[in-house]
């Protein structure tokens, strides 16, 4: 319960639900449209599974305002929604991103990952665009495959789960290509799918031609290897853009070569980086070559296991027939670790290759890359590079924590669909790490332990949450030490006592097993359950007991679930100095006291 009441505060204090049912407006679709795309969002964040297990889940093991059940008709309809409104509602969601968490949108991040399906055929090629977006009113069935042109992205006709270069070591199984562009905090800003046949050099073109719409500032993209081809480097500088790309030292072209082979000093930038600026006179960029010393030690040990593997490999090889030789070095250059440093003599026989060995020795530790930015020093570009590892970090968590994959889904429109969801889930994650400083695997497993409970009545029919309690903290000297409240006190959540918490439950629990026993009502009310006013800031709600609403459940404010998982020592809203029977409450935790036996009201509790 308390996770999903979080991420339901993350929710609307982004803005989220105001933005989608602005573009639901006009549609026919449920009003519970936006409800059900939420939940789908939250149980890929809290516990993932198939839609028909996610309504399941929302039913019987969590709490959704507004959504006491769905079906999986229902979570149909709202993923193809979704990807209706995909553009805007990106768009939209980035603008209330940047504004809650004040982005600074300067370097832009952007990788590509593969996901399998475990069938074994692919889809049927149909007609795609530029884009790798299925044409309209073209049936699948009179589409004729033709094989799709990995360099220049624009596939004719193509597969959706198609096979291709698998990032998860999978080429025997149909995949999907998705990309993901991400800020320098690690804030996922969009994310994008393409058929699992597209090479990643035409990729970055269309993102950047989808981000400029969005009217973005001053912008320098960063990227892998990958997209460092010219036609990318041309496009990424259209506008004023600027690029940090890394550059392929082994590929053998003239501006690496040149780069490389510059004498010059290194500048420490950290105890494992030094840099080396390069500027080249055929070229306005500029190059940093960045050596980690650790990194070359790394390289050296493990070159020397394969030559130790090549060495074995090889050994007594010119015993063998010529054939045979040749079927050995035809194996051995499916190891491309090993084939890297084997040579054949004239003769045909096989030899490890001394001057490839220097060769590597020379760029042990080293990292080139390419700038077009005049403005950032060699520090800022490594380090603008260095923080690509938030997107391995979010494809990481993506497929371990939101479990992008099984995707139990055979239709392109629900898979990227799907994708959508898991990117919505992923923005959620790292906007309450961002806030938290902590893991969402910390931050769920604390959330997760708050339940709601359901008590019926007489009176009717209400539901409380459990209380919320500090961390435990270390034991303090007895001069620091915070004196025991009283019996007659309330308890103090600034200054909490082990010894009285567990006095006060206990006491609860045998009032509630004496209650049971004497077949009287365990809870109940005097007057209806609490009405919220909303203030206009998620976090700020004040609840009175002037509703009218029996079945309405308390709402946790979300900034003090947050305070509650990430500073030891505080929970989750303060209790009020009581002035009167009608002040206000100012946290969504209820005390109920037991029936009177007689008395007024018929032995009715009061609820306080």
């Amino acid at each position: 319960m308390g996770g999903a009441h979080a991420l339901d505060g993350l929710w609307h204090r982004i803005g989220i639900d105001t933005v989608t049912k602005k573009l639901l407006t006009g549609r026919r679709l449920d009003p519970t449209a936006e409800r059900v795309l939420f939940a789908l969002v939250a149980n890929r964040a809290l516990a993932p599974g198939s839609k028909l297990a996610a309504t399941r889940w929302i039913e019987h093991d969590s709490h959704i305002p507004g959504l006491p059940a769905t079906s999986d008709d229902a979570c149909y309809r709202a993923m193809d929604w979704l990807l209706k409104i995909e553009d805007k509602l990106a768009e939209e969601v980035y603008w209330q991103v940047a504004d809650l968490l004040n982005l600074e949108v300067d370097l832009l991040f952007f990788d590509t990952t593969s996901t399998y399906f475990e069938t074994g055929e692919p889809d049927i090629p149909v007609a795609r665009d530029e884009h790798g977006l299925r044409l309209p009113d073209e049936p699948a069935d009179q589409a004729e495959p033709s094989k799709a042109t990995e360099d220049s992205g624009d596939p004719k006709t193509a597969s959706f789960r198609a096979y291709g270069k698998s990032k998860d070591h999978r080429p025997d199984l149909p995949q999907v290509v998705i990309g993901m562009a991400v800020t320098r905090t690690g804030i996922p800003i969009r994310v994008w799918s393409w058929p699992g046949n597209t090479g990643d050099q035409a990729l970055i073109r269309q993102v950047r031609e989808d981000l400029r719409e969005w009217k973005l500032t001053r912008v320098v993209w960063v990227a892998d290897r990958g997209f460092a081809s010219e036609t990318n480097r041309r496009f990424l500088q259209r506008a004023g853009g600027h690029y940090i790309l890394g550059e392929k030292i082994r590929s053998g072209s003239p501006a690496a070569q040149a780069a490389l082979s510059r004498q010059g000093r290194y500048a420490h930038v950290a105890d494992n980086m030094q840099v080396k600026q390069v500027q080249l006179p055929d070229t306005a960029d500029r190059f940093v070559i960045c050596h980690n010393p650790d990194q070359a030690t790394r390289d050296a040990a493990i070159r020397a296991d394969l030559l130790a593997q090549l060495e074995d490999a090889i050994k007594g090889s010119d015993k063998l027939e010529p054939l045979k030789r040749a079927e050995l070095r035809g194996k051995l250059s499916t190891k491309p670790g090993l084939h890297r440093f084997l040579r054949a003599t004239p003769g045909g026989l096989l030899r490890i290759d001394k001057a490839a060995i220097k060769a590597e020795e020379r760029l042990d530790g080293k990292l080139l890359l390419r700038c077009s930015d005049p403005h950032l020093s060699a520090e800022d570009i490594a380090t603008g590079y260095k923080q690509l590892l938030e997107v391995e970090r979010g494809w990481g968590d993506m497929k371990t924590i939101i479990d992008l994959r099984p995707v139990y889904h055979r239709k392109e429109d629900r898979i990227r669909a799907h994708v959508l969801l898991c990117w919505l889930a992923l923005l959620l994650i790292r906007i309450a790490e961002t806030t938290c400083e902590d893991t969402w695997l910390n931050l769920r497993e604390e959330l997760e332990r708050i339940h709601v409970g359901t008590f019926t009545g007489p009176a009717g029919t209400f539901r409380q949450r459990t209380e919320t309690s500090p961390p435990p903290s270390a034991p303090s000297s007895p001069s620091s030490a915070s004196p025991s409240p009283s019996a007659s006190s309330p308890w103090n959540p600034a200054q909490p006592s082990d010894q009285h918490e567990r006095s006060r439950l206990d006491t609860r629990r045998s009032r509630v097993r004496s209650h049971i026993s004497a077949g009287q009502p365990t809870f109940s009310w005097t007057r209806a359950a609490p009405q919220l006013r909303n203030s206009g800031q998620v976090g700020n709600l004040n609840t009175t007991v002037d509703g009218v609403d029996a079945s309405l459940v308390p709402i946790i404010a979300v900034e003090a679930l947050l305070e509650l998982v990430a500073e030891v020592g505080r929970i989750a809203g303060r209790r009020a100095s009581a002035s009167g029977p009608e002040e206000p409450w100012t946290d969504s935790r209820m005390k109920v006291s037991p029936p009177r036996l007689g008395g007024d009201r018929g032995g009715v509790g009061r609820a306080t």
